[in-house]
């Protein structure tokens, strides 16, 4: 199973990523062991996730979500 997530940075700003563990993913971030934007931004707590059956679809999802702007990933996560 995989994970489409979008953390929440410390600076307000919004990371989407993809995991097999969302717990696990997030604790990288905050020890810094996570990607170059989390380390510089910090990561505060996840804001939304999504199952997906495989990594192809969870990484066709990334794409289409890291095409959104930051309003339309709001209203993402406020609609889950």
């Amino acid at each position: 199973m995989y994970f489409l997530y979008i953390l929440e940075c410390d600076d307000g700003t919004l990371y989407t990523g993809i995991t097999t563990d969302v717990a696990r993913r997030l604790y990288e971030h905050q020890n810094k062991k996570g990607g170059h934007y989390t380390r510089a931004h910090g990561a505060k707590r996840v804001v939304y996730t999504e199952k997906h059956k495989d990594r192809s679809s969870v990484q066709k999802r990334e794409a289409q979500v890291k095409k959104l702007s930051r309003i339309e990933k709001m209203k993402l996560v406020r609609a889950c």
